[in-house]
């Protein structure tokens, strides 16, 4: 069984806190902490590990130990939207599990976060039942400051935990999902407006492309603006097409891509896609990939 989980964190700005969580995740026997990185101007880490169930459970758990002990939300500022000092931990099948037992798992795990840690959890995406509660950025609108609020409403009980938020840590979001990809890219103006009508431009809920979602911010350290995207099935909406549609909105308003950027990992079959789209390669095959060559023949041979 390999379950791969991405938490995100409310904290970018701070290497010492960032490298005590990575330092958790590490901790825990039978997990692997493949990728941490974090943005200061989004003020938010991710990381990437795997592991078998009951390893991530452990891992995640040890993350919001340490999470609501190092950060408050009564004093964070950032660029990316959240309600939660750990704002959203996916599950994802990798190899030898389903995404029905990832979806137990989240609510295992939903259920423990808010019995040890009185943090309120809301489900998402696979986990959740509700209609109205399965797209994050519907749980996450309004962010902490208007939590309790929104908490008050008919409809927006937690799924888990105490019916209103965590004094500092606000509540969180976990869910099961199929990969995606975390994706921006940074335009070389400082112009909001231009990065925000791209964004509407090219998300689903904007009539843009259907497994897209995005949002424009600005990076203050660099006098810079940037296009942020999830990318939900790389397969049916793929990077390179995101791409080319961001620089051709882009120089509408004469304005040029600076560089793009992935956050955390990515499939390699996403950037084989965008290799042979950018190279016009006819019939190329992932197994042309040297490496690829190599360990396919190197697990033959000991019989994997």
């Amino acid at each position: 069984m390999l379950i791969e989980c991405i938490p995100n964190l409310s904290e970018g700005r701070r290497p010492e806190v960032v490298a005590a969580m990575a330092a958790a995740i590490s901790a825990v026997p039978g997990v692997r902490l493949l990728d941490h990185s974090s943005d200061a101007s989004h003020n938010r880490s991710v990381f990437t590990l795997v592991g078998d169930a009951g390893g991530v459970q452990h891992a995640v758990l040890a993350l919001f130990e340490r999470a609501i002990a190092e950060i408050d939300l009564r004093t964070h500022r950032g660029e990316h939207p959240r309600l939660g000092a750990v704002d959203v931990v996916p599950f994802v099948p990798i190899e030898g599990v389903t995404m029905a037992e990832c979806v137990a798992l989240a609510k295992t795990v939903g259920a423990a976060v808010a019995a040890r840690y009185g943090v309120p959890v809301y489900l998402y995406e696979e986990a959740s039942d509700n209609p109205a509660r399965k797209n994050l950025e519907d749980i996450r609108r309004g962010e902490f400051e208007g939590l309790a609020a929104k908490m008050a409403t008919p409809g927006w009980t937690p799924d888990f935990g105490p019916a209103a938020p965590h004094p500092s840590a606000g509540a969180t979001v976990i869910g099961a999902r199929m990969p995606l990809i975390a994706y921006n890219i940074n335009l070389a103006t400082n112009r909001l407006d231009v990065a925000k009508k791209i964004a509407a431009a090219i998300r689903h809920s904007s009539g843009g492309y259907r497994y897209v979602k995005a949002a424009g911010f600005t990076l203050d350290d660099r006098g810079i603006v940037q296009v942020s995207m999830n990318l939900t099935n790389y397969e049916k909406t793929p990077i390179f097409r995101v791409f080319e549609t961001v620089r051709r909105e882009a120089a509408r308003y004469g304005v040029a891509v600076l560089e793009s950027e992935i956050v955390g990992l990515i499939p390699s079959a996403a950037l084989n896609a965008a290799a042979e789209h950018y190279l016009q390669i006819a019939g190329f095959k992932a197994d042309q990939v040297l490496e690829y060559k190599l360990r396919a023949t190197a697990n033959l041979k000991s019989g994997i």
